[in-house]
């Protein structure tokens, strides 16, 4: 997974990258899903601030409703919504939920070992039948959507972003001016994505069924994420 200090460098900025503009579109596709389910109890991986999770609760009022996210800075910003949101590991959870979902292409995150022993989590933390909901980036959407060269200027923050994609890993170096008075502070920090099919997200989930799975198009022509849908079994 990333360093915590890498997810609060995104946390800073992650209002220049678009995708507030774009997380309608993907947010139709789990409320869709999370219509035609019956479910008391919700966890929301990798909340970030708190977005997805708000609308959540405004459209469905679950019973139990929690958000998770290992950057420190992403959760301060969640406390706004007045949620339980907090600095947690999903493997340290001791509850079960009936949903647990994984928004904006959580497990292209975590390397093949992380990704194994989070899917192990996600099936010990859901109830019998319950339901776990994720998309994950395409390999259109790595190779033709996030690869190249970034950069914004708001006036008080000035971020360039070089991205690259080789042998199934997504590279990204961030690199954020910050004004502190008369002078800028530098960050600096890398974070990795790792392509992975749909089957081997299937292979896995061995206790779950994959139940849906839709394409998402988000920025081009061509469908940028799958989501997927996965029922405890």
């Amino acid at each position: 997974m990333p360093k915590s200090t890498a997810l609060d460098l995104y946390a800073k900025v992650e209002d220049l990258l678009g995708v507030k503009e774009a997380s309608p579109k993907l947010y139709a596709h789990y409320f869709l899903a999370l219509g035609n389910i019956e479910f008391q109890s919700l966890l929301d991986v990798g909340c970030g601030s708190g977005s997805f999770l708000y609308q959540v609760e405004n459209a469905f009022a679950p019973q139990s409703l929690r958000g998770i996210d290992l950057s420190p800075q992403m959760i301060e910003l969640s406390k706004s919504y007045n949620l339980d949101t907090r600095v947690q590991d999903l493997c340290s959870i001791k509850e079960s939920f009936d949903v647990i979902t994984a928004v904006f292409d959580m497990l292209n995150y975590l390397d093949k070992a992380s990704l194994q022993s989070f899917l192990a989590c996600i099936q010990k933390s859901l109830t019998p039948q319950g339901y776990f909901l994720c998309d994950i980036n395409t390999l259109f959407g790595f190779e033709e959507v996030a690869v190249g060269s970034f950069s914004i200027d708001d006036n008080e923050r000035f971020l360039s972003i070089e991205s690259d994609f080789m042998d199934n890993t997504y590279v990204s170096d961030f690199t954020l001016f910050e004004k502190n008075g008369s002078y800028y502070s530098k960050s600096k920090e890398s974070i990795k994505q790792y392509y992975y099919e749909v089957q081997e997200i299937v292979n896995l989930l061995p206790n779950m069924q994959l139940v849906a799975q839709d394409e998402v198009t988000l920025y081009l022509d061509e469908a940028d994420k799958e989501f997927l849908v996965f029922q405890k079994i």
